[in-house]
């Protein structure tokens, strides 16, 4: 396992600026995740760092050693893509051997039975060694696909949205599988994704992207309670957070602020403005309430044997309110 530096890393492609005076760093042995929306640079970024793309300046270390110029195989690092690129032809312990036979590794057999052995007990497919690719699930292809990356041992796991194309079951699942395999093996994985869940439930430090930026990297609960901007509360959250008109609850409001931000979970039922309930979503574990605030919509959560009723009026105040001015920066 290795650290992972960036330092003023730029690159374009034409006219469009991919990622902007990046600096990242990636602690040794950290489960770090770049959250950002289609566009934002989250793939080029972790090309840049594979190798698979050359930067326009700036300077990338990995265990300490600047790799500008290196090869992808030079770099030792490895890479989960969203697509599984599995052998159909090879069975999953052929598969996850194969890496081991490349010309640069050139691994004695022995050990390439160990070590396809060990990655497959870490990611509960020894049931599985002797099936063929066509064979398997989804779930089960991925976790081959992730095989692949672990057998070679290498200073740095990126991960591109590798869950993006299972079902949603199948997502959750496998997020609860890769977060004990970090926490088994120890490595540090660099790991892309637009899924906030992902980003909340697995990483030991969130790197938001905007336009080719990171304009916020911490610790995701650190973030999600303290967001800079409003771009970045909106990236973290489940429902997303209320991007209203400073004061519309009647929240006192500080010099400066034109919008506040209001978690649902802070939105307190019972007293304050006349809202109108819109919707009511009962979800199992939480149920969300739709209203109406004038011409603003508001949600929140909600008892799970709520009565309300579309239509029904309730009365809503703020607690613990983030405000933001004219550009989207917070006010502290």
């Amino acid at each position: 396992m290795a650290e992972v530096q960036l330092r003023n890393v730029s690159k374009s492609f034409g006219k469009a600026r991919a990622v902007i005076d990046m600096d990242l760093d990636v602690p040794d042995g950290a489960f770090v995740v770049l959250l950002g929306p289609t566009g934002a640079g989250k793939t080029t970024t972790l090309r840049l760092i594979a190798g698979l793309e050359q930067t326009d300046r700036g300077e990338i270390r990995i265990g300490g050693n600047v790799v500008n110029g290196f090869t992808p195989a030079q770099r030792d690092v490895a890479m989960v893509f969203q697509q599984y690129s599995l052998y159909p032809h090879l069975n999953v312990r052929e598969n996850l051997a194969f890496p081991l036979r490349s010309p640069i590794l050139r691994t004695p057999e022995d050990q390439i039975a160990k070590k396809v052995h060990e990655v497959a007990r870490v990611l509960h497919i020894l049931h599985k060694l002797d099936s063929k690719a066509t064979e398997l699930s989804g779930g089960e292809m991925q976790r081959v696909s992730i095989g692949r990356a672990l057998v070679r041992d290498p200073q740095i796991f990126l991960m591109d949205e590798p869950l993006s194309s299972l079902d949603a079951k199948l997502r959750a699942s496998l997020r609860v599988e890769l977060k004990r395999i970090h926490a088994e093996l120890a490595e540090t994985f660099l790991y892309v994704t637009h899924d906030q869940i992902e980003a909340m439930t697995m990483a030991s430090h969130v790197g938001v992207l905007d336009a080719g930026r990171i304009v916020q990297f911490g610790d995701p609960r650190e973030i999600y309670e303290n967001p800079r901007t409003a771009y970045v509360a909106a990236r973290l959250g489940q429902p997303r957070i209320n991007l209203l008109p400073a004061g519309l609850l009647g929240e006192k409001v500080p010099p400066g602020a034109v919008k506040v931000g209001l978690r649902p979970e802070n939105i307190i039922q019972g007293k304050g403005k006349d809202a109108t309930v819109v919707r009511v979503e009962h979800l199992g574990d939480q149920t969300r309430l739709h209203m109406k605030l004038g011409e603003h919509d508001v949600v929140t959560l909600t008892d799970p044997h709520s009565t309300l009723m579309p239509g029904e009026p309730v009365r809503i105040a703020a607690r613990n309110p983030i405000f933001f001015d004219a550009e989207g920066n917070r006010i502290k």
